[in-house]
C-alpha cells in the first residue's frame, strides 16, 4: 500500500513515516507539509512534500493524517475526490470537523479514533462491561498529560465517556467539577490534569459506596500511537465506504 502521511515533518509524522519505511507491506508515497520551511514541493528523505493537496501527483492508496484538525476539510475534498481511504489520527476536531468526517464515510472508507492506542480500546471495552453490571456505580474519569497540551478535556477522555454512555444512555457529562453542588447520580465526571511531559495517562472511576475497580492505562512513549495508526493503515486495505474505528481492530 502506497501512503501519504499528513503532517509529515511533525513529531508524529516523522514517528509514522519511519515506521511505514520499515515496513514490508507499506510505501511511504508522498507528504502534505503546511511548514514555512518547505517549498511547494520539497523532499522528506526521498519523497516528495507537498504544501497542498491540489499539488498532489503521485499515486496513492491510503491517507494517515498526523497534522492539525484545521485540515479536516481540504484532506477529505481531496480523498473523496481521489476516492481514496483515509485514517485519521488527529484530535481536537469541531463538531462542525466531526460531521464533516461523518458525511465523508458516506463516500470513502474512514477510520477515525481519539486515541490509537491498542491499550486504550481494551481500556474502553472493558470500562463498557464493567460499568454495564454495576449499574449504580458512580463514574469518574481522570485524564494527565503534558504541559502544552492545548484541548481540555483530551479527545481520548471524551471518546470514553462517550463510549460509556451507551451503556448510561441518562449520563451527563460534568467537565472539571466545581462549586456548592453535589454529584448527581447520573454523572460522569471528566477531570483534566496538566503538567511536565506527561505522554497520557487515563483512569476510569467506578465505584458503588462499598467498593471501586479503577481502569488505568498511562502511555510511555507516543510511538504506541503510530502503531496503532500502522494497524489501522492495514484493516483498510479493501474496505468499502463507512466509518471504522479501534474497536474495529479488538475482533
Amino acid at each position: 500500500m502506497k501512503v501519504l502521511v499528513s503532517g509529515i515533518t511533525g513529531h508524529m509524522g516523522k514517528i509514522i513515516s519511519e515506521m511505514i519505511r520499515e515496513d514490508d507491506e507499506l510505501v511511504l508515497a508522498c507528504g502534505i507539509s503546511r511548514s514555512e520551511y518547505h517549498d511547494t514541493v520539497n523532499s522528506h528523505k526521498g519523497e516528495p512534500v507537498f504544501n497542498r493537496f491540489s499539488d498532489i501527483n503521485v499515486d496513492i492508496d491510503i491517507i494517515v493524517d498526523f497534522s492539525n484538525h484545521s485540515l479536516t476539510k481540504d484532506l477529505l475534498d481531496f480523498a473523496i475526490s481521489k476516492n481514496i481511504p483515509v485514517v485519521i489520527a488527529t484530535t481536537g476536531q469541531t463538531d462542525e470537523e466531526k460531521d464533516q468526517i461523518k458525511k465523508a464515510s458516506e463516500s470513502i472508507p474512514v477510520f477515525y479514533a481519539a486515541n490509537y492506542s491498542m491499550g486504550i480500546a481494551v481500556l474502553i471495552n472493558t470500562a463498557k462491561k464493567v460499568a454495564s453490571i454495576m449499574k449504580d456505580a458512580d463514574i469518574e474519569i481522570v485524564e494527565t498529560h503534558h504541559n502544552r497540551k492545548i484541548d481540555a478535556p483530551s479527545g481520548t477522555a471524551l471518546k470514553i465517556a462517550e463510549e460509556l454512555k451507551d451503556v448510561r444512555k441518562d449520563a451527563n457529562f460534568v467537565l472539571g467539577r466545581s462549586g456548592q453542588k453535589k454529584r448527581e447520580k447520573n454523572d460522569i465526571g471528566i477531570n483534566s490534569i496538566r503538567y511536565g511531559n506527561v505522554v497520557g495517562i487515563h483512569e476510569v472511576i467506578i465505584s458503588t459506596n462499598y467498593e471501586s475497580i479503577t481502569l488505568k492505562h498511562e502511555a510511555y512513549d507516543r510511538s504506541l500511537f503510530a502503531e496503532g495508526a500502522i494497524k489501522a493503515i492495514k484493516y483498510m486495505k479493501g474496505k468499502s465506504k463507512g466509518m471504522y474505528g479501534m474497536e474495529n481492530l479488538l475482533t
